[in-house]
């Protein structure tokens, strides 16, 4: 088998992007088997994701991703433990690591322990130089560095493990979208996507939003009112039902549209099927009150200038190549392992 190259992985990635656009008939059955182990992880979600990744790995951004990256002679091996909200999430890291030539230490998520397996099974398909680059392992053990997702419980653990090597350890973290009432049909549309996708399991869903002073709130519910069949899956509905019945019992005031409620409160991180939300006087204030919780935020969603980095309506769980997770650059750690 020839050596790995920074060209091999290149042409390898263009062809996994190609690929990821039809699932093949092997493909689709592992996500029957991972639907039916996980209730979260249906199929239209599953396969959300992997078009995702398919969006992501464009010839175009390919390039311009591997233009300033060094690929090294000298592989590090990198211990990564992957978190199993959403399908696939952990799929970045690993191609992050094998871009730069590095060897993947991968610690599945027991609840997405086949999908990211069939990706890199295609990948290897492709250059089968990569198969030397991956290594699944139940315990992380003689590893260089340690790339680790969780949540701020198990971020302690992994503190006191891996705080003695070189490391990235993420927290939780939730994305906020901020209205300024000129908002459009296709613009709430779409707003609804970064709500709803995944049934807003992962760190770049909308959990929290900001209706300027005096807003009506009709106007955001009647947008989003075509996402209603989210309330038939049963999951979804029990922690509906459940945050309903709370808010009921204790008389807290929110509003109720049937399948997402909306209660006001200063906190970032809502329960699942509920929506947190914030009236704002002014964007100057606001703009400051963003700066205080930057490190508690991954994604912004709005259609108005912030002075910072945001998306679109839409576009949160359509990340590029470049857009790292807690904005840490993960190229740039791996590549300072070299120093």
């Amino acid at each position: 088998m020839s050596a790995l190259t920074q060209e091999k992985a290149i042409s390898a990635f263009k062809a996994l992007g190609i690929k990821l656009t039809q699932p093949s008939e092997k493909l689709e059955a592992i996500i029957a088997r991972a639907e039916g182990s996980n209730a979260w992880f249906t199929a239209d979600n599953i396969k959300k994701a992997i078009l995702s990744f398919a969006e992501m790995l464009n010839s175009a951004d390919i390039d311009a991703w591997f233009a300033n990256m060094s690929y090294t002679n000298t592989p590090k091996k990198i211990g990564l433990i992957l978190a199993g909200n959403i399908p696939m999430v952990g799929l970045h890291d690993v191609l992050c690591v094998l871009a730069t030539g590095n060897v993947a230490l991968i610690k599945l998520s027991s609840t997405d322990d086949q999908l990211i397996k069939a990706v890199i099974n295609l990948l290897t398909e492709i250059e089968p130089s990569f198969e030397n680059k991956v290594v699944y392992v139940e315990r992380l053990k003689d590893f260089d560095a340690v790339i680790a997702t969780g949540s701020n419980n198990s971020s302690r653990y992994f503190d006191y493990y891996f705080g003695k090597v070189p490391n990235i350890i993420r927290k939780n973290r939730n994305s906020i979208a901020v209205l300024d009432g000129t908002e459009t049909t296709a613009d709430f549309a779409n707003l609804g996507f970064d709500i709803f996708d995944y049934f807003g399991l992962g760190c770049r869903n909308v959990s929290k939003i900001f209706f300027p002073k005096g807003y009506d709130i009709a106007k955001f519910y009647e947008g989003i009112e075509h996402f209603l069949p989210v309330i038939n899956h049963f999951k979804y509905q029990n922690n509906y039902d459940y945050n309903k019945s709370i808010y009921l019992v204790n008389a807290a005031k929110h509003y109720d549209n049937g399948f997402l409620l909306l209660k006001e409160d200063v906190n970032l991180a809502s329960p699942l099927a509920v929506l947190f939300y914030e009236e704002y006087s002014d964007l100057i204030s606001l703009k400051e009150r963003l700066q205080q919780e930057t490190q508690n935020i991954q994604c912004i969603v709005t259609k108005g200038n912030l002075e910072t980095k945001t998306f679109a309506f839409g576009e949160s769980q359509h990340p590029k190549l470049w857009d790292y997770a807690d904005n840490v650059n993960t190229i740039d750690f791996l590549k300072d392992l070299e120093n």
